[in-house]
């Protein structure tokens, strides 16, 4: 009989997922895992971190591979975040199943919290281990109510809130609640899952394990939730981090229109709206515009110039001028003056543009 004494969130273990490419995010991506992307200010995956430290997680181990080394680089230890970090590193890729298989060794707890990440979530996370504990649960799922739940693999739940179906995609679902990338697993569960090749934990893990009769409980709530994954929803996600719609211990204080790093250079009559972020040594010109734009370290917007909805990569330049809207700047790229760059276009690092050099609109 499984023991149903209470664990509290010092007796469970967290691991973090970060394992993958990125590719939706190209080219940012092609310099720096998604996870230490910059969000508000701070590598995404220091918000995560902060919260699973504001639960009282403190032992979280990351399951690394894609440029694995400089995750620790940054981190270290976790000793600044006030958590014990170690780090497993999968040589080949191994998918979400097997991604948390192989961290197994490292494992101190029999309760596991998993997280995706590339989620930027706002649960209450004591209050789902509450549920997988009052529901003495083999495996619970943190699922999320949505909006439009077409566009996500469905998770209906009985009365007692446990987990009846994993359903896919479809057009006409029967429930609004989706899988929002959290799990707390029993550790014997983890132990079950099959070694030495790929394996997805929402295709092949809890399907398996719901018809082998597995308690798979879910945990229900409408916290904030946004898979991070695509320009539109990083640039959106940001956002809401600055704002106050996100929550983040790492974002103590005032929240509002824009966040700007004080080592950073705003010339008068320059208008920061939209939950803009500026990095350290970012630079924006007299009368540029900026609404929902993410500026990392050392871009720069000269005057006159508009960015909506967009990320600027490290040490880019726009030009006087010139607009980017719903756009993904690369490293070190140089977008001329008057140049127009809209609807998703993705400029790779280093890459050169002329001034005028791509338009939309005829006049210049």
């Amino acid at each position: 009989m499984a023991d149903t004494a209470v664990p509290t969130a010092a007796q469970a273990d967290a691991v973090i997922l970060v394992g993958g490419q990125g590719t939706r995010l190209r080219p940012l991506t092609l310099s720096a895992p998604k996870p230490m992307l910059p969000v508000a200010g701070l590598p995404f995956l220091h918000h995560l971190l902060a919260r699973i430290a504001d639960a009282g997680i403190t032992h979280v181990v990351l399951g690394t591979s894609f440029k694995a080394e400089v995750f620790e680089e940054h981190f270290g230890d976790g000793s600044e975040l006030g958590i014990d970090l170690e780090y497993v590193t999968e040589t080949e890729p191994l998918g979400t199943g097997g991604g948390i298989r192989n961290v197994l060794p490292k494992l101190r707890s029999d309760t596991v919290m998993v997280f995706n990440g590339d989620v930027l979530g706002g649960a209450d996370l004591g209050a789902v281990l509450d549920t997988h504990a009052g529901a003495n649960a083999d495996v619970t799922l943190h699922l999320v109510r949505v909006s439009d739940p077409r566009a996500f693999g469905c998770v209906p739940t009985d009365e007692s809130g446990r987990v009846t179906a994993f359903l896919e995609k479809t057009q006409d679902p029967p429930t609004d609640q989706i899988n929002a990338g959290c799990y707390v697993f029993r550790r014997e569960y983890i132990e079950k899952i099959p070694t030495g090749r790929p394996v997805s934990v929402e295709r092949e893990v809890f399907p398996s394990l719901l018809a082998e009769g597995a308690h798979i409980q879910g945990h229900v709530d409408v916290s904030y939730w946004r898979d991070m994954g695509t320009p539109e929803d990083f640039v959106r996600g940001s956002a809401d981090l600055v704002r106050g719609i996100a929550p983040s211990p790492a974002l103590p204080g005032q929240r509002g229109e824009s966040l700007v790093h004080p080592g950073a250079g705003i010339a008068p009559g320059a208008l920061l709206i939209g939950g803009t972020v500026v990095g350290r040594g970012a630079e924006v010109g007299a009368g540029a515009r900026l609404d929902g734009a993410i500026l990392f370290d050392g871009a720069r917007v000269e005057a006159g110039a508009t960015v909506e909805r967009s990320i600027i990569g490290f040490g880019a330049r726009i030009g006087p001028r010139a607009l980017v809207r719903d756009g993904v700047i690369g490293d070190g790229a140089n977008v001329g003056a008057r140049c127009e760059l809209l609807r998703g276009a993705r400029i790779w690092p280093g890459v050169d543009l002329p001034d005028g050099g791509i338009r939309f609109s005829t006049d210049v």
